[in-house]
């Protein structure tokens, strides 16, 4: 005995109506089941191209971006003092990782370590703060009192009436060297130059409070480098977790590298030039050496720019020491590229010469002397990852498809 057919029933537990037949008498096939509207989205992009197509709206629209960008990079400006903070204090945390390591290969403590390094830190920056800064602000002004009567002896010298008669310009030099001292010679001039060197010695004082806190993050930073490391390279996927790590690992170790080596650069440079123009009886020997601490922390280009400005500063007061100390700091130059520079930098990045010079031209006029100083490992960093994770794909492409 047949059991009798039970009627069709829904997904949803409904009974479902049999098919109705047709003219022909047999039954009519049931229309399949609806697929879920997925026409909002269309709906929506249709709606907003119309929209957009508008001038109104399109106008609108424009100026409401517009406005935002502005905000934006308004706000961006506000903090950029904020923003150099975090990023002196994440590349000085990254020059005395490498001591810290050092310290603990010894048998010591990380938290030890870093107690270490960070008050020899203090002690020898706040030592040049107070050796160096005094001496310059006051020689600034010196300086300034000082160059209408290196003016005058200038003119008076043989060597330049020489150049005089030989180019054949006398007026055009008597009236550039009249108008400088002209304007030097004005005392509300001079009270401005005063006034500007008094502001750098009160500006100083001001950023007292963005050192401690450039200290602070350094501190922090230097602390949890490992712990900040672990924590972006979790960000990726699994599997590209190992190669992210690898990389994160060169770049800490070239970057710390780089700023650690041209600090060593840097004194031993602003060292050798407080000697020479001491012995060459530089009466601004301290001001010189300050600016080559920081000017020569610049790559390749730093260096030269010193020299120059040097030369041109010595040559106001003694011609013939501006010789000496342009021709003996040219021999220094190159003893410090072919010899000290690859045996400090050996665990920096070698880029080549060409993106050193574009990286601190372009960190130059975007930051300013930090910017010049920050571009190059940045540089080195970003050559680091093409090399590493672009160009290996890029190898590995051996058909035209990829």
């Amino acid at each position: 005995m047949a059991e009798p057919q039970q009627p069709a029933t829904s997904e949803s537990g409904a009974a479902r109506p049999d098919p109705v037949p047709d003219e022909t008498g047999s039954p009519a096939t049931s229309a399949p089941p609806s697929a879920p509207f997925s026409g909002w989205k269309s709906l929506r992009t249709r709606s907003l191209a119309v929209d957009l197509g508008h001038p109104f709206a399109w106008g609108f629209t424009a100026t409401v971006g517009a406005l935002m960008a502005i905000s934006l990079g308004g706000a961006i400006v506000s903090l950029s003092t904020v923003m150099v903070s975090i990023g002196v204090a994440l590349f000085i945390a990254l020059a005395l990782d490498p001591m810290v390591r050092w310290l603990e290969t010894h048998r010591m403590s990380r938290g030890l370590s870093i107690a270490t390094v960070m008050v020899g830190f203090v002690v020898i920056f706040g030592g040049l703060i107070a050796l160096v800064l005094p001496t310059a602000i006051v020689q600034v002004t010196q300086f300034a009192l000082a160059v209408p009567g290196y003016i005058t002896g200038i003119q008076n010298s043989d060597w330049f009436n020489s150049l005089v008669a030989l180019t054949g310009q006398a007026d055009l030099y008597d009236t550039v060297l009249t108008q400088l001292r002209t304007w030097l010679s004005n005392p509300a001039n001079l009270l401005a130059i005063g006034g500007g060197a008094l502001a750098v010695g009160t500006g100083v004082v001001n950023a007292v409070s963005g050192t401690l806190i450039v200290f602070v993050l350094t501190l922090y930073f230097l602390a949890s480098l490992r712990t900040m490391q672990h924590a972006l390279v979790r960000l990726a996927p699994a599997h590209a977790r190992p190669q992210l790590e690898k990389i994160t690992d060169q770049i800490t170790e070239s970057v710390g590298g780089y700023v650690s080596g041209m600090a060593i650069l840097a004194a031993a440079n602003a060292v050798f030039s407080f000697i020479l123009m001491t012995i060459l009886q530089v009466p601004f020997a301290a001001l010189l050496s300050s600016l080559a601490l920081a000017i020569t922390m610049i790559p390749m280009v730093g260096p030269a720019l010193f020299w120059i400005l040097a030369t041109v500063v010595i040559l106001f007061t003694n011609p013939w020491g501006a010789l000496i100390f342009a021709v003996v700091y040219f021999a220094y130059m190159q003893v410090e590229a072919y010899v000290m520079t690859p045996r400090v930098m050996t665990k920096a990045v070698d880029i080549p010469g060409s993106l050193v010079l574009i990286g601190a031209m372009v960190g130059g006029t975007l930051l300013g002397l930090l910017g010049a100083l920050v571009a190059v490992p940045v540089t080195a960093s970003l050559l680091m990852i093409l090399n590493t994770v672009f160009v290996p794909r890029q190898d590995a492409k051996v058909t035209a498809d990829g």
